[in-house]
Parts: C-alpha cells; structure tokens; sequence
C-alpha cells in the first residue's frame, strides 16, 4: 500500500473499485489459501495442490485468476511455472486477516465466527 490515504481524504472511485476486485479475488478460501502458501514462498502448481488440497486443474485456474489480477506473477524453470506473490503488500494484508481472525477462533471449533451486524 504505497500509497495512505490521510486525514478525511477518501480514496478515488478508482481506488475503491480495485480494492473491491481484489478483496473480490480474495473472498474465495481457496484462492485465500493459494495466496497464504505463496506469501510463505514460491511454489509450482503441483505443490501449491497439494498444501491446498486442491485438484490441480482447479488451483490452476486460481492461479490464472490471481495472475490475471496482478497479485501473483510466475516465472518459467525448465518446464516447470514457479509463482510467487507479485506485490509484497498483498502478503501483508493477508497476513493481517488471517492472523487477526486466527487469534478470535472460538476455543469451539463447532461454533462458526459472528458475521458482521449478526
């Protein structure tokens, strides 16, 4: 986030929109998932499946959609696609959530988290 906005001065239409597209991205646990295991470093398709859990045509198409939105990047090694996550800052936000809803997890673990004004 290189850029804060201060004091009573709200963020552009513009701004609002890319943030909106990129907590859109995000919103998915999968593709949550894919971004927390490339902020802990890179990784090829294959592995990210695996940590994820996913089928590797599904986590390839969450990585296609990451891509295309500028939050991961990938480099080519020999055949195989290696990502990583392109904007350090993306790293911290997600960092953040999961860390902050990690420390209020219920001790349940039947008992789901309180959605907002619920």
């Amino acid at each position: 986030m290189a850029e804060h906005v201060g004091g009573d001065r709200d963020p552009s239409a513009e701004v609002l929109a890319q943030a909106a597209a990129a907590f859109g991205l995000l919103a998915s646990p999968a593709r949550l998932h894919i971004m927390w295991a490339l902020a802990q470093g890179e990784s090829d398709v294959s592995r990210l499946a695996d940590r994820v859990g996913g089928a590797l045509p599904a986590v390839s198409q969450h990585l296609a959609k990451l891509k295309l939105a500028g939050l991961v990047g990938s480099r080519r090694e020999g055949r195989r696609q290696i990502y990583f996550v392109h904007d350090p800052d993306m790293v911290t936000v997600v960092r953040v959530m999961v860390g902050q809803l990690t420390a209020r997890v219920p001790e349940d673990p039947a008992k789901p988290l309180r959605a907002a004004g619920g």
